[in-house]
């Protein structure tokens, strides 16, 4: 199970958890839920249909989304 907490605007919250668990669901909730290993730290930015993402991880990803929005995040993930 993979956490992920959001700071930014754009979301439902400008502060959530995102928890993925094993079989690929997902649920969202408002505020900080604790994790025990950060894993790594992202920013992402969301311009329209184009997705930009900095990752500690994965480096920088540009992709292509259906839906049009606007998101500027902090993000942390970990276990």
């Amino acid at each position: 199970m993979k956490k992920y907490i959001e700071f930014g605007i754009g979301n439902t919250w400008c502060v959530r958890t995102e928890i993925e668990d094993d079989d690929g669901g997902e649920t969202e909730h408002r505020g900080i839920e604790h994790f025990s290993t950060v894993e790594g730290v992202y920013v992402r930015l969301w311009l329209g249909q184009t997705v930009i993402v900095v990752s500690t991880n994965e480096g920088i990803k540009k992709m292509r989304k259906d839906r049009r929005a606007f998101k500027l995040l902090l993000g942390f993930a970990g276990v």
